[in-house]
């Protein structure tokens, strides 16, 4: 449903379900929690994703200012995202010499050469995450906002998966 931001919150998201019985099981558990969390949103279906359990969070997002257009967004994603307020700004589009500062510039992005037990994880593929994303949100005036959270970085050469998004058309 368009109308609820936090899935988890809802109880709109079921992880490990391995076998066809347990994913139609899941299905009419999603419908019943998101129900009863909010009776007045509409839903629109349930999206059946590939489970991706590693990786670094971090979330990257579009946003369309009046004043200053299209601006890129980086950091630590998932549940961190409001905790540790470790996000950063860049103006779009970006090229992969900038979105490399925007990654400077937060935790999130030094964090991805590897920190204590993380391996470094795939910077690469969340460059080119940034500089898409920043190049579709300069393309497209129509679009108010887009947000990939979390987005799982694996390690280095094995990419980088949005494990949930959400954009919205402005006016």
């Amino acid at each position: 449903s368009p109308d609820i931001i936090h899935k988890s919150e809802a109880g709109g998201v079921l992880l490990n379900l391995r076998e066809p019985g347990e994913v139609a099981d899941g299905f009419a558990a999603i419908l019943n929690n998101v129900r009863t969390a909010a009776p007045q949103a509409p839903i629109d279906g349930v999206h059946v994703q590939r489970m991706v359990t590693t990786g670094q969070e971090v979330i990257i997002g579009a946003v369309r200012d009046p004043q200053f257009e299209a601006i890129v967004m980086f950091g630590s994603g998932g549940v961190e995202v409001e905790g540790l307020r470790d996000v950063e700004f860049s103006l779009a589009p970006l090229n992969e010499d900038e979105a490399q500062v925007l990654l400077a510039r937060t935790w999130a992005g030094r964090r991805l050469d590897g920190f204590r037990n993380l391996p470094p994880a795939d910077r690469a593929a969340v460059l080119d995450i940034i500089c898409r994303l920043g190049q579709l949100a300069a393309d497209l005036p129509e679009l108010a906002e887009i947000e990939l959270n979390p987005v799982r970085v694996l390690a280095l050469g094995e990419g980088a998966f949005a494990v949930d998004a959400r954009a919205r058309l402005g006016a």
